[in-house]
């Protein structure tokens, strides 16, 4: 592994040479300095807080290349062109954009040691060629951009993400650097655990907005609940953002609003990607002032001008709420995060959510195949013999891992544990699949004392995310109706 640069260095100066800062912002100078004493590390700040800053100056200080893995190619794109613009070290991205031809150039380069910054989807991590192209590379810096999506309690989770700590482990553990927006506490320990962190200092900012103005309005029948939030949105300032819980929601919604004369758009993962992506463009430009979505809509979403964020379903925890409200306001401004409810909505949502148990033929499917290859065999092989897909797959894989019935090799193959009978991997995988199911709930919970709560609701909210802010904050419904001011601080 290439050595880490521990010798004393000038952050301030070094930021202020690579990227023309005058000065760094709060949690910026320590995460970077954690990294160059070669700690693992955490940082959980809000978009456009800088994180990005941190990787690419400690990145450009230590010896050997940085990997940077985030889940979406437009914010591979995004943050490869503001490096390029800022003159940075050499940098590439790898995705399912590149041909052929140019898929194997760029890993040539990578292997020889040209690129120094390195942007990869997670799926692109399962091709082994991959991996020992970064081997040869000598990677020092391993970056993991929205970390929550590795947490089943995460609002975004993805099982790409759980393949992480073995590529680490793979790559002979460079220093690492997880990164979201927002992370209770909770997810900010299972981030760690599952990446394999070795010892990390954990940086914690800014999950304060006080600009956005907080309430919920509570109703008793549902077509009430539905008039209030059309009206609403009618004599909004806009633009903003309207979420639902399902696809006929979002598209019925963005009906009744453009029937009532506003320019409204609907977005879910219903859609092709093609048109998810025509209609995020048209509202991120400012074409129209409305969109109705699920929870698809959101990761890399950087609008600094959205004036409102309303909920007209309940979200099913409250980490997934305050990402979403936290899209409101970026550009410092008054806005307005507006949850419309009803106590029936909490059974509704649980009823969505509340599904989970294993698919009990598939995972026979996947231990019938390991048995079959007697040793071990890739995600690949098992897919095409058992005809799930390769997602499926990896997801079963790690239900396995999580129950002690089969384990990753370091070749990224998988062999099963057998101390097991069929018989008890599947009751195993259950039984951790009832847990996850009750702990969704406990979740769901919370998100119903925020609903319901009497006191301060940024106070509960920040108190969940593990900041001591004590309330009045005197920009919620709670604090507005006792006439309560916002503490000095």
């Amino acid at each position: 592994m290439p050595s880490r640069n521990r010798k004393p260095i000038d952050i301030s100066a070094a930021a202020q040479k690579l990227l023309g800062f005058k000065s760094l912002r709060p949690g910026q100078r320590e995460a970077i300095q954690s990294l160059l004493e070669g700690r693992d590390t955490l940082l959980v700040q809000p978009t456009g807080s800088g994180k990005s800053a941190v990787y690419q100056i400690a990145g450009s200080l230590l010896d050997g290349s940085t990997v940077i893995v985030s889940p979406l190619i437009a914010l591979q794109k995004d943050q490869a062109d503001s490096m390029v613009a800022s003159e940075l070290d050499e940098t590439a991205v790898v995705n399912s954009t590149l041909s052929a031809s140019e898929h194997q150039e760029t890993l040539e380069r990578i292997e020889s040691g040209e690129i120094e910054f390195i942007f990869l989807a997670p799926e692109q991590l399962r091709n082994p060629e991959t991996l020992e192209r970064l081997r040869n590379a000598g990677v020092s810096l391993f970056a993991i951009d929205e970390a929550h999506c590795i947490s089943h309690w995460g609002h975004d989770f993805r099982p790409d993400y759980l393949e992480l700590a073995h590529v680490i482990e793979a790559l002979d553990h460079p220093v690492t650097l997880a990164m979201t927006a927002t992370a209770s506490k909770e997810v900010r320990a299972e981030i760690i655990e599952r990446l394999g962190m070795s010892d990390p200092r954990v940086f914690v900012h800014g999950f304060d907005r006080p600009n956005i103005s907080l309430r919920v309005d509570m109703f008793s029948e549902e077509d009430e609940k539905l008039e209030a939030v059309v009206k609403r949105v009618e004599f909004a300032e806009k633009p903003g953002i309207v979420y639902v819980a399902t696809h006929k929601h979002a598209e019925t919604l963005a009906k009744e609003l453009k029937e009532r004369g506003v320019d409204a758009v609907f977005y879910h993962g219903g859609l092709k990607s093609k048109d998810r992506d025509e209609i995020q463009d048209r509202f991120m430009q400012g074409e129209v002032p409305v969109i109705v979505a699920t929870n698809a809509f959101g990761m890399g979403v950087d609008k600094p001008d959205i004036r409102f964020v309303y909920h007209a379903d309940v979200s099913d925890s409250v980490d997934a709420y305050y990402q979403e409200v936290g899209r409101a306001g970026r550009d410092g401004e008054p806005a307005e995060a507006v949850l419309f409810y009803r106590p029936g909505d909490i059974s509704a949502q649980r009823y969505k959510t509340g599904a989970g148990r294993v698919n009990t033929a598939d995972l026979r499917a996947i231990t019938d195949a390991l048995v079959s290859k007697e040793k071990s065999a890739s995600a690949q092989e098992l897919s095409h013999q058992t005809g799930l897909s390769q997602r499926k797959v990896i997801n079963i894989v790690h239900k396995l891992e999580e129950v002690g019935a089969a384990e990753k090799l370091t070749s990224g193959e998988v062999q099963l544990v057998h101390q097991k009978s069929s018989a008890q991997m599947i009751e195993a995988a259950s039984e951790q699949q009832q847990f996850l199911k009750e702990r969704r709930s406990r979740r769901l919970q919370q998100m119903q004392l925020y609903a319901e709560c009497r006191r301060c609701r940024r106070e509960l909210l920040l108190r969940y995310f593990g900041d001591n802010f004590s309330g009045p904050c005197g920009n919620c419904d709670r604090c507005e109706e006792t006439g309560a001011l916002a503490v000095a601080r």
